[in-house]
């Protein structure tokens, strides 16, 4: 390779190994600059396409790992459905085997005293220790956890002396505390009602059942049920009204007694 004086030339002469006659290759500097450029050019176009190349492959990695993710969830997410099938069925099962037997110990608590069958006349002989035994009315008088509606009012326009308690319709209603009946039947208002003198002064009131199982002039003990739940006299839905009353007036029975 050589360069002709003035000349702004490259002159490149190729000589072959096997004796061939050598060749003269004359290249200008023009020449040889675009050359060059287009070189790096080319070479920055491989590079840039390596690099592409790269990125593709590493983003179709990626997006082979989601879709394996996704059909796992996808997998996961029918084991689930099937489950919750599972227990479903395993639940109505449940719940016809516990129709079968009754409510259970959270539908109805403990200390539940249900009367022998027979007229309440002869009940109460088969009861000596509720009058004469007569306490304060501090029992929940349901047999279940019911609902509170409405509680007591006083002073607001509209009185309301006692406590609503939501409730189905034939629940077991029961004496709030031991004591003697001594008021049993239908009111306009309470419909089918039974007022409970207790000790101390202290009465109870249970209206709007829709069968009594007490009579005035009965002894009847703590939680001994004494009517079922209804909807009778000035009433929109099933439920217990329930009051309880200090030397006759009313006082908030949640003083005295716990919601469970």
């Amino acid at each position: 390779m050589s360069t002709l004086p003035g000349d702004p030339h490259l002159t490149v002469i190729l000589v072959p190994g096997d004796g061939r006659e050598s060749r003269t290759i004359h290249l200008s500097r023009g020449k040889i600059a675009f050359f060059g450029t287009l070189s790096t050019v080319v070479a920055l176009l491989l590079t840039i396409i390596a690099g592409s190349w790269w990125y593709l492959a590493a983003r179709a990695l990626r997006v082979n790992e989601l879709e394996d993710q996704v059909a796992a969830m996808e997998a996961d997410a029918e084991k689930v459905a099937a489950l919750a099938a599972q227990l479903q069925s395993i639940e109505a099962a449940y719940g016809q085997i516990r129709d079968l037997f009754g409510p259970g110990p959270d539908e109805r608590p403990s200390e539940v005293w249900l009367p022998p069958a027979g007229e309440p006349s002869r009940r109460s002989a088969r009861s000596p220790s509720a009058a004469s035994n007569a306490s304060l009315p501090t029992s929940w008088p349901l047999t279940e956890r019911g609902f509170v509606t409405q509680g007591l009012l006083d002073g607001q326009g509209e009185d309301h002396p006692g406590l609503d308690i939501a409730v189905p319709t034939d629940s077991y209603v029961r004496a709030a505390g031991s004591g003697t009946v001594v008021e049993a039947g239908e009111h306009p208002v309470y419909g089918l009602y039974v007022l409970i003198e207790h000790a101390s002064g202290y009465s109870s009131l249970y209206g709007h059942a829709s069968q009594l199982m007490v009579t005035s002039g009965q002894e009847v003990r703590q939680n001994e049920v004494i009517a079922v739940s209804g909807s009778t006299g000035r009433s929109t839905a099933p439920h217990l009204h329930f009051e309880i009353l200090l030397n006759g007036e009313a006082v908030d029975p949640l003083t005295l007694v716990t919601q469970p």
